[in-house]
């Protein structure tokens, strides 16, 4: 399976940037679609994770602002960000799941401006 992270960017504080994980090559059997982060000088955390079921997890800095989103069909993931703060400032990676593989994307960049 490979995972194409896009979506990225610059944005002021308070705005909004919605992510995408698009997956491919053997693609049945991906259970869970997630999104990690890093940012500089931190370890990597889980931002949020939905399974195929569509039972979503958040991490509690994110909730009530990001929502996880998938489309079976087209075997792509989404996450929505709004109001973006500062700290959500890091290189977001894209994770799946088939059945015990973990699976990575490249990271994209997000970048809040104060």
């Amino acid at each position: 399976v490979q995972l194409q992270a896009s979506g990225g960017g610059l944005v002021q504080a308070g705005g909004s940037l919605r992510l995408s994980c698009a997956a491919s090559g053997r693609t049945f059997g991906i259970n869970v679609i997630a999104w990690h982060r890093q940012a500089p000088g931190k370890q990597r955390e889980l931002v949020a994770s939905i399974t195929r079921e569509g039972s979503t997890n958040y991490a509690d800095s994110v909730k009530g602002r990001f929502t996880i989103s998938r489309d079976n069909a087209k075997n792509t993931g989404y996450l929505q960000m709004n109001s973006l703060k500062s700290e959500d400032t890091a290189v977001y990676y894209c994770y799946a799941r088939v059945f015990t593989t973990e699976y990575w994307g490249q990271g994209t960049q997000v970048t809040v401006s104060s």
